[in-house]
């Protein structure tokens, strides 16, 4: 067997589904409700992921939803039924806002604060700097 022979063979025995190729992915939160409350289980897994403080995020949700929210755990409560296409939804809009940025498209940021109540989002890979609410 020549060259061309070994890569044909090695290319029809690769798997059909090999992944998207992104090293990030939105993560999707695993929602269920409990009597009045919709708790999110792996809060402290998607904060790990998208590197974001609890107290950012907790603030975004109790905006948006118009619901207190409060940590316990590893798990987020909102004090409220809520639907889980509808979080995941807000969810995704979140960390297209305040995780990924707008020139690379990549999600290594970090967001500063600048003082006079505004907070830039600083990427790490490519430098940019854009301004978020």
């Amino acid at each position: 067997m020549d060259y061309d022979d070994l890569l044909d063979k090695a290319h029809k025995e690769l798997p059909e589904d090999i992944g998207t190729g992104e090293r990030f992915e939105i993560p999707t939160l695993e929602v269920f409700v409990e009597g009045n409350k919709t708790i999110i289980r792996n809060f402290s897994q998607i904060l790990q992921k998208i590197r974001r403080t609890p107290e950012h995020i907790l603030k975004y949700f109790s905006k948006e939803f118009a619901v207190p929210a409060t940590p316990e755990g590893d798990r987020l409560i909102l004090h409220r039924k809520l639907n889980r296409d509808l979080l995941n939804k807000k969810f995704t809009e979140y960390v297209k806002t305040y995780v990924i940025c707008e020139q690379c498209g990549k999600p290594d940021t970090h967001i500063e604060d600048t003082g006079h109540r505004s907070k830039v989002l600083v990427c790490e890979a490519c430098g940019a700097r854009s301004a978020v609410k």
